[in-house]
């Protein structure tokens, strides 16, 4: 079995990101300019700060690459903060001479104030840089190593924005995923698109911020990825916690979610089809109420997980909340933000469900080598079908 791991690294405003992930078979054709697409995707998005366009983010492949193929090591990508400049002094790693200018006006709902509990900081700056989504911007990386490795065997992943505030896109099956990239929010509903449009320049007006639900597609992905005998083998619980992890997300709903909750059975599960019925792939469905998993499975449906995102907490009109030494009641602390981040978290999330995909592929089906691989994709792909036959 071939495990697939990362880790990130890295401050809001410190010198670089970085990320390693192991466990990517040899022989994948991987570049650096790859990778820079999903990057510039993520910071896209209509409600984006200014930072997004200073940034520019590139991520630099320094270990596990050579001559554009992966070598089986653990690869090491770092991307670096091009703010860093203006803030080498007050994020410096050797020690600070005279006293530092400390962030303690705490704000409602960001990690300010249980990560300065937890750690005993004075100083909410300890906790603010880590805790930002910044860190999401090398999730992104590794997502589309996973994104290249899941495309040698037909698996696509992709994500668009199903609502803003209160405004919800009107979309049927699946997207039309070029409509999507050429929305500013990432919606394939030209109409609610234009109106989230509004609701943000509106909120931005106000001082205030916006959240919503985004939506992640896995399509060709084979039946029988995860496993039903322990609860933490279970892909469904996988795909919930990685997308529950992205900041600021606050639900997740694996396909049909709450709606086939508010209804009959009859009207929740998911007809298995006749074979003159499947359309060249093996048991199809009438419908994909479950979001491609049945018994935390995949079942050969697309896999379809969404996201819940909570408006951004750093807003220019700041809540009243109390001071981190003196307990006396302010204004909570702003630095320059986002006004909606819901098209940019959707980005993050296809990178989350690409790394679990990708993780249950190797664990399914091994290979310390790409051709490895692809041979006992191959020989399994053989074995789907009506056991009678």
């Amino acid at each position: 079995m071939t495990n697939l791991r990362f880790l990130t690294a890295g401050e809001s405003h410190g010198k670089s990101l970085v990320v390693v992930l192991e466990g990517v078979p040899a022989s994948l054709a991987l570049t650096e300019n790859y990778i820079a697409s999903d990057l510039r995707r993520r910071q896209g998005g209509y409600g984006r700060s200014r930072r997004q366009q200073i940034e520019q983010d590139q991520a630099e492949i320094v270990s596990g690459v050579r001559h554009g193929l992966t070598l089986g090591s653990p690869i090491g990508m770092v991307i670096q903060n091009r703010v860093w400049e203006d803030w080498s002094e007050v994020m410096q790693v050797a020690p600070y001479e005279g006293e530092p200018k400390r962030v303690t006006r705490l704000r409602p709902g960001h990690a300010d104030l249980p990560g300065a509990m937890k750690y005993g900081f004075d100083d909410a700056r300890n906790v603010l840089e880590r805790a930002s989504a910044r860190e999401t911007a090398a999730r992104v990386a590794a997502g589309a190593v996973c994104r290249r490795l899941l495309e040698e065997f037909g698996v696509a992943v992709h994500s668009h924005t199903t609502s803003i505030a209160d405004i919800e896109a009107s979309v049927n099956g699946e997207p039309d995923w070029a409509t999507v990239e050429e929305s500013p929010v990432r919606c394939a509903d030209g109409g609610a698109s234009e109106r989230m449009c509004r609701a943000i320049d509106a909120a931005q007006e106000a001082g205030d911020t916006l959240g919503g639900t985004f939506e992640m597609w896995g399509t060709s992905v084979p039946i029988g990825l995860g496993s039903h005998v322990m609860w933490d083998r279970k892909l469904d619980g996988q795909l919930a916690q990685a997308v529950m992890s992205i900041h600021a997300v606050k639900g997740v709903e694996i396909g049909g979610g709450f709606a086939v909750a508010a209804g009959p059975g009859s009207e929740a599960h998911d007809v298995i089809l006749p074979p003159d019925q499947w359309d060249g792939r093996p048991w199809r469905r009438a419908t994909n109420r479950a979001g491609g998993l049945e018994g935390g499975m995949t079942n050969g449906e697309p896999v379809i997980v969404r996201g819940a995102l909570k408006p951004i907490s750093t807003l220019s009109k700041p809540l009243p909340s109390v001071d981190l030494l003196s307990a006396e009641e302010i204004k909570a602390h702003y630095e320059r933000s986002d006004v909606c981040t819901v098209p940019a978290a959707g980005v993050v999330g296809e990178a989350m469900v690409a790394i679990v995909l990708a993780r249950a592929m190797l664990e399914k089906f091994g290979g310390d080598s790409l051709a490895e691989t692809r041979r006992n994709f191959e020989e399994y792909q053989k074995t789907i079908g009506p056991r009678g036959r």
